[in-house]
Order: structure tokens, then sequence, then C-alpha cells
């Protein structure tokens, strides 16, 4: 298990993740901090625990929000995906149709070519 120390408000969190995934953490506690420091901005000294529930909060509000336009994206993919297989299988029956129109003329042919070279009689 690997530790990394991160920053947030000021303050140094010695925190424990898996090998390779020190980078990301920074990165996320970086992005934390950034909430905190714009709340703190807006609202003044509110108390670390009342910036802490406020940026928690922003976060799973944008959550939500990412969470519902992936939910929005996936039956979107899903309608296409059953409007492609709709698709396939008009293509499918339309070149059975041709197929067998072809089949008929190919035997027609024959018959008319047996019939033109005296074959027929």
């Amino acid at each position: 298990m690997a530790q990394v120390t991160v920053n947030i408000d000021g303050k140094a969190y010695r925190m424990a993740c898996e090998a390779g995934q020190e980078d990301h953490l920074v990165d996320l506690a970086a992005r934390f901090d950034s909430y905190i420091g714009n709340l703190r901005g807006q609202f003044g000294e509110i108390g670390d625990l009342r910036l802490t529930v406020m940026a928690g909060i922003m976060i799973m509000d944008e959550l939500h929000d990412l969470q519902t336009l992936v939910d929005a994206n996936a039956a979107e993919l899903n309608d296409l995906r059953a409007k492609a297989g709709d698709a396939d299988s008009a293509r499918a029956a339309h070149d059975d149709e041709v197929a067998a129109v072809l089949e008929n003329l190919a035997g027609r042919l024959s018959t008319l070519s047996r019939k033109v070279s005296g074959a027929d009689k």
C-alpha cells in the first residue's frame, strides 16, 4: 500500500492508496481543495466541518447531474442499437427478396434461352 500526502485547505493529510494510484489521489485532493477554496472565498470563515459538508454536497450534486446525463446517453444508445438491429433485419429481409427475384429472373432467362435455341420444342 502506497502513502501520499495531500493538502486540503492548507492542511496536510497523509493517506494510503493502492500502488500506482498516488497521482490520481493527489489530483482528487487538489480538486476537492478547489471546492473548499471557492466556498471559503464566498462565505469566509464558517468552519472547516461546514465547508467540508458544503463541498461534499456540491460534489454530490454534480455527480447526480452527471449520472442523469449518463443514464440519458445509455437510454439513447440502447434506442440506437435497437434501431440498428431493426435496420439490419430489414436489410436482410430486403436482401432475401432481391435474391428471390434474381433466382426467378434467372429461371425465366434459362427457359427463354432454351426456347430461343429450340431446345424446348
